[in-house]
């Protein structure tokens, strides 16, 4: 009898020990799991994955002109909006941080359309359709442009990781910031003032 006492006992200890363990690698796997996907740099940042890229555009360089049809059906040319400050911002209907931002965007674009540009690039071929896009900005009444990368060219041009991705280009059509996450007024305001 007392054989199987101890024969049990140190089953249960056993059964313990494995159950511990696998409790702490639950733990440390969801404590490093906030941020696996961010491969930015940036610890601060927010978003969807999209996918990875190699060789990320950076400040300076000139911000590659694209041309794409805004849900309006009207053709926007980025080399067309030269000699004004262009706030490019890279969203999707289905990322969270990017629907925080578009009332913040919405405000700046009220405020300071005569001399900065807001232009909020859809990815829509990550949507489930493009009617999505038209249904979700019609119902909250965004006026700034609204182009639609249907084939992620754009997209790819820009090497956009995660979304929402913004670049400010400056009047001459370079680039001066880029910032991975949600924006807010204040951050639009001071990054242009800073241009």
């Amino acid at each position: 009898m007392l054989k199987r006492i101890v024969g049990i006992s140190i089953i249960i200890a056993l059964a313990g020990g494995v159950l511990y363990n696998y409790v702490q690698q639950k733990k440390e796997s969801e404590a490093t799991k906030d941020n696996a996907y961010n491969v930015t740099g940036d610890t601060e940042a927010e978003g969807g994955m999209i996918s990875s890229v190699k060789n990320p555009l950076d400040v300076g360089e000139n911000a590659p002109d694209f041309s794409l049809n805004t849900l309006g059906e009207e053709k926007l040319q980025l080399s067309e909006l030269q000699g004004k400050k262009v706030i490019l911002n890279f969203w999707a209907t289905w990322c969270p941080p990017c629907r925080e931002e578009m009332p913040a965007m919405q405000e700046f674009y009220d405020h300071f359309k005569d001399e900065v540009e807001v232009v909020a690039i859809n990815l829509t071929k990550s949507e489930s359709k493009k009617e999505d896009v038209a249904a979700y900005i019609e119902k909250y009444d965004y006026t700034y442009p609204i182009p639609l990368d249907e084939k992620a060219e754009v997209r790819s041009a820009y090497k956009v990781v995660a979304v929402p991705t913004t670049y400010f280009i400056d009047e001459e059509g370079k680039i001066a910031k880029i910032h991975p996450g949600p924006m807010d007024y204040q951050f639009m305001k001071k990054t242009v003032g800073d241009m």
